[in-house]
């Protein structure tokens, strides 16, 4: 079986198995964000970070006018649904995302 090949070079064998981060599953205490519907609020966003969008749901952390927030994308059903958290200071968005990968937020 050949391997997948991204960016001209072999995939390694944790890349095989995932194609970028996956969030690991929440925990019994986890948090809950204050999701809201997406809004244009600039022309650009930098998206700094992200993880495996081979899951129905997957998380972009971002960045735009010197503020970051982390994007959810859900699809289900054919439909997809985009909310963001809060745009806050760097620093409790980074702190967001880093609960969000470990599984104590969602």
């Amino acid at each position: 079986m050949a391997k997948q090949r991204r960016g001209g070079k072999a995939l390694g064998r944790l890349e095989e198995v995932h194609h970028s981060l996956h969030p690991a599953s929440p925990n019994s205490e986890h948090g809950l964000v204050d999701w809201r519907p997406e809004r244009p609020r600039t022309s650009r966003v930098r998206v700094k970070e992200h993880t495996c969008d081979c899951l129905a749901t997957f998380y972009e952390l971002c960045q735009a006018g010197g503020l970051m927030f982390v994007r959810r994308t859900e699809r289900r059903n054919g439909v997809t649904v985009v909310h963001e958290s809060p745009w806050e200071i760097a620093s409790r968005t980074q702190e967001l995302w880093r609960r969000l990968l470990a599984g104590a937020a969602r």
